[in-house]
């Protein structure tokens, strides 16, 4: 028997798809909400059945995917770090290594191939919109495409 009393607000919120939720301040003075559904491949899996790493490394696609849509066509995005000299990196690629490892591949400021390995527990990155590479004509929208990979699994 365990010592644990369930309720159903417990059973509820076990069972509950999560959710996405932002609230935006615009210049005019209005508010803006996004509450984005997840796409059906992460929906179908529930958390408890995730490791940290992937449920961060869904998430962390989602988050880039949905700061792109903002961007203009002259901007891409990059992602910057808290602590440490890793700086900021033009992001090329993301993935896991289960439970708990989240790794980001990309490009920093003089053009160096980077990867960051980062632990979840010191999960801490900053979107940032950086101008778009020379020589392109369009910017590279990463998060699109890694979200693709999230409806392949």
């Amino acid at each position: 028997m365990s010592d644990k009393t369930t309720t159903p607000a417990d059973t509820a919120g076990a069972e509950a798809p999560p959710r996405a939720h932002t609230v935006r301040c615009n210049p005019d003075g209005s508010l803006s909400r996004d509450a984005d559904d997840l796409p059906k491949a992460v929906a179908k899996t529930p958390v408890q059945h995730k490791s940290p790493a992937r449920w961060a490394y869904e998430r962390i696609i989602l988050y880039i995917r949905n700061f792109e849509q903002q961007l203009d066509n002259e901007h891409e995005v990059a992602i910057g770090f808290a602590g440490g000299d890793a700086g900021v990196i033009r992001i090329e690629g993301l993935g896991f290594f289960d439970p708990d490892i989240v790794t980001y591949h990309g490009t920093d400021q003089n053009g160096v191939k980077t990867q960051l390995i980062q632990h979840v527990s010191q999960l801490n990155v900053m979107l940032r919109a950086l101008p778009r590479q020379q020589g392109r004509k369009e910017p590279a929208r990463i998060g699109f495409r890694l979200a693709e990979d999230l409806e392949s699994d």
